[in-house]
């Protein structure tokens, strides 16, 4: 830590918290739109009568929210690295370990209910698409037009904020790309992020919330995966703290 560059970091910190963040409130700034108009026509298109259907509003999504599971791995990652510039190393390894200890579990269970949440939604999604006519008009009424253009740009801007975050970690320590685990988190959370934004334009307007829940299962799969990374490689680091803490200290040591 003796050649870090801590402006460098503390501004790592502070891009991939914002990025998080944006994640995060997504669902506040995605969807609330007026879709009764093109409910309408597509009840039209399916030759079904509705008499009204003001104030259907459009879905925001799971996946940009889900997209913060990940993140918060990357938010904890960085934040090890920040509590070295305040804690000595030897008090910093015995806190890691408790600490991570304790994130991974947090992190595992909140994965497994994202993960049934949204399985349970997407289920839900299908069931009513291939319910023609009823079902598919429930299904657009709640889930069929998804805010395309503004996830796009949310997106687009967590992108920059995770590749600001990258860079600025590499300037702040060069021998950070040594850290294969590092590497692996960074190249995940920026390839799931454009998965994400090409999903929404691969498929009919129709179609984005069903597969953007599936990207939203697949988020919530993988940070479940580094939790249990995170999970197992917080053992050594306990049981290392515990040997020193059991071990006596040499006569006439400072206790």
């Amino acid at each position: 830590m003796g050649d870090l560059r801590k402006p460098f970091l503390l501004l790592a910190m502070l891009a991939i918290v914002l990025a998080i963040g944006v994640e995060m409130g997504a669902g506040l700034v995605l969807g609330g739109a007026d879709a009764g108009a093109a409910l309408v026509d597509s009840a039209g298109a399916l030759d079904v009568d509705l008499d009204d259907v003001s104030g259907v509003s459009e879905p925001s999504g799971r996946g940009t929210g889900y997209l913060a599971l990940i993140d918060a791995v990357a938010v904890w990652s960085t934040g090890l690295f920040c509590l070295g510039l305040l804690l000595p190393e030897r008090v910093q390894g015995r806190v890691q370990g408790v600490a991570s200890l304790i994130f991974s579990i947090i992190l595992i269970i909140v994965g497994l209910i994202a993960l049934v949440v949204a399985f349970v939604e997407l289920t839900i999604m299908v069931s009513l698409f291939v319910a023609v006519p009823f079902g598919t008009l429930a299904y657009l009424a709640l889930w069929g037009f998804f805010p395309v253009g503004e996830a796009a740009v949310l997106l687009g801007l967590v992108l920059l904020l995770k590749l600001v975050w990258a860079g600025l970690l590499v300037l702040a320590q060069p021998r950070f790309l040594q850290n294969k685990g590092l590497v692996l988190l960074i190249l995940t959370t920026l390839l799931c992020t454009v998965v994400l934004e090409f999903l929404h334009h691969l498929v009919p307007v129709i179609l984005v919330s069903i597969v953007d829940d599936v990207a939203a299962l697949v988020f919530a799969v993988i940070a479940i995966i580094w939790g249990l990374v995170l999970l197992i490689g917080s053992i050594p680091a306990i049981v290392k703290a515990v040997r020193i803490t059991a071990t006596p200290p040499p006569a006439g040591a400072p206790r």
